[in-house]
């Protein structure tokens, strides 16, 4: 068997997520409904992350099992020649069969893209945030390093989640002011259920003078999630970068600073 490693983008403005559902269309589906044409029986795809409704993605990994021995460029032809227009494969890989998307991913980056106009644009709908007044880009600058460092997060995501332990890495959080508005970029170890969404949602709060960055540590202290904020819209976050290596991860964050292993999760 070849373990065959995908990098893909999508536009998800029209996909219900990456995960299979009972309706509406998903990343997986189209991913694995092509896989099973080329197999004559159904292949499970297993992604680094597992984007919500409307979420878009530069770059995205999925793994899959096969008998089949093509090369990375057969296998590329393969899926963008079968593929809707809103996703694309950019790579092909045949990795080590100990290779695993989710369980080999060290940490993710998003950015989230907010556009300010007294309109809403409808060439932006579905790809960035509409708010119709400026906000203070300093105070929320500010505000953004409060969630830097390891925490737990239930405050920050959404009650649905699952996954019990909710402690997770943030490694840099930066506000800048675009052109058309601004863009949080954020990388973490890791992100729970609308966790990215949540903390942005804050911070616009913060840039509009209705909350205030110095709370966000007893927010955090509160493990509640009727402490925080709402959930921003998804049509503004995009999953941008995976990192499966340690040493591309600190290529990317603030020199020196330390980053959680797994070894370390487990002597906790």
């Amino acid at each position: 068997m070849n373990r065959v490693l995908l990098q893909l983008a999508y536009n998800g403005k029209d996909f219900q997520g990456f995960q299979i559902q009972n309706e509406g269309r998903t990343v997986q589906y189209e991913l694995e409904r092509i896989t099973k044409r080329m197999h004559k029986e159904f292949v499970r795809i297993h992604p680094s992350s597992r984007t919500d409704r409307g979420v878009h993605a530069l770059m995205q990994y999925v793994h899959f099992d096969t008998p089949l021995n093509l090369t990375p460029e057969k296998w590329m032809h393969a899926f963008n020649s079968a593929l809707p227009d809103d996703i694309y494969i950019n790579q092909v890989e045949i990795v080590n069969p100990a290779f695993h998307s989710r369980y080999d991913c060290v940490g993710k980056a998003y950015r989230y893209k907010v556009y300010i106009a007294p309109h809403r644009d409808v060439l932006k709908s579905g790809l960035q945030t509409h708010i119709k007044t400026p906000l203070d880009l300093e105070r929320m600058q500010e505000a953004a390093k409060y969630f830097l460092g390891t925490h737990d997060f239930t405050s920050f995501c959404s009650a649905k989640t699952e996954i019990e332990n909710k402690e997770r890495t943030m490694y840099d959080f930066q506000v800048t002011e675009t052109q058309e508005g601004y863009e949080f970029y954020v990388i973490g170890s890791g992100f729970l259920y609308n966790m990215v969404r949540i903390m942005v949602h804050y911070l616009i709060e913060v840039g509009m003078g209705k909350k205030e960055g110095a709370d966000i540590p007893n927010i955090i202290a509160a493990k509640n999630r009727t402490a925080s904020s709402k959930t921003a819209p998804a049509e503004g976050l995009y999953l941008e970068k995976i990192y499966l290596s340690i040493d591309e991860l600190k290529q990317d964050i603030p020199e020196g600073t330390k980053v959680i292993t797994k070894k370390d999760l487990n002597t906790k």
